[in-house]
């Protein structure tokens, strides 16, 4: 393995304040410092086998859209040098650097919001079953991989830790946030995502579909967490791209593949990966972001 993979991260001078699936988060008094590590869940385990500069692609392509879009959605990034940053993290440069973000402190929205453009994964069985995708009626006949003729906006809950997200209708999102509110998210969800979209297929990327999180500050609704990620898309080769099956994606599915062919149960402690699933898992990683970004 490489030498650079971080698992994660210890600052004994700065206060942790959450250690998540993927990000550890800490508290800096007027801002947060997120890091985002190499390690890696699949079906909501964490396995214990990092994927080595996991976490800087993450970061990196974060940055780039973030970029984009940041004169339509303002975001929470304030500074990813760490020169940059207070002087108590400069000593740990080594393993901030690339993989890290200071960002202002919000009050984040309790919906994900999911933009959906191709049917797949679960939106799919969900169809096969019900011919609706989280309860939007759909045309019949539609095959797997198909483009929805328009996106389709999504939320969901925010579980907390060890339990899944779940797919809520639109109404029921009104009845989180208010009216006011899930307009400005559906709004601006839909809007990031078809730009990107359009940007992506450009460069011969299909977003299928993505997750985008949002917070509050100071009356402004703002872009947080990461965005446009393979840890938060569902990125296609545009070129292998035939509707009717699954597709291959730039992401973890040689992970998720590999785990189904051990049999493993889905409960925690995760397996180890074998050299070769965590080789193959990175150059995914690696092709989207220089096919996006580079």
């Amino acid at each position: 393995m490489e030498k650079d993979a971080v698992f994660e991260t210890n600052f004994p001078d700065v206060e942790l304040k959450h250690r998540g699936k993927v990000r550890d988060v800490y508290d800096l008094g007027e801002h947060y410092l997120i890091v985002a590590t190499d390690r890696l869940s699949a079906f909501d385990v964490i396995l214990p086998t990092p994927i080595p500069g996991k976490g800087r692609i993450l970061t990196q392509m974060s940055l780039f859209w973030f970029d984009m879009f940041k004169d339509e959605v303002p975001n929470h990034l304030v500074a990813w040098k760490v020169e940059d940053y207070p002087e108590v993290l400069h000593k740990y440069r080594d393993e901030l650097e690339g993989r890290s973000m200071l960002v202002e402190k919000c009050r984040p929205m309790p919906v994900e919001c999911i933009v959906r453009g191709y049917i797949t994964g679960s939106a799919w069985k969900e169809y096969l079953k019900n011919g609706s995708v989280c309860g939007i009626p759909l045309p019949q006949g539609m095959k797997e991989s198909e483009r929805f003729p328009e996106p389709l906006f999504t939320p969901s809950t925010k579980a907390e830790a060890g339990l899944h997200d779940e797919n809520i209708s639109y109404d029921t999102m009104v009845g989180i946030v208010g009216a006011e509110k899930a307009a400005i998210l559906k709004e601006k969800s839909l809007f990031i995502y078809t730009k990107a979209a359009e940007y992506a297929r450009q460069r011969g990327v299909i977003i299928a579909d993505t997750k985008f999180e949002f917070g509050e500050l100071d009356g402004r609704t703002i872009l947080i967490d990461e965005i446009l990620t393979p840890d938060s898309s569902r990125f296609w080769p545009l070129e292998e791209y035939e509707v009717g099956r699954p597709q291959p994606s730039f992401d973890k599915q040689y992970v998720r593949d590999y785990l189904e062919s051990i049999g493993w149960n889905k409960k925690p402690p995760g397996p180890e990966l074998p050299p070769d699933v965590v080789e193959k898992t990175i150059s995914r990683y690696q092709e989207a972001l220089d096919r996006l970004v580079h």
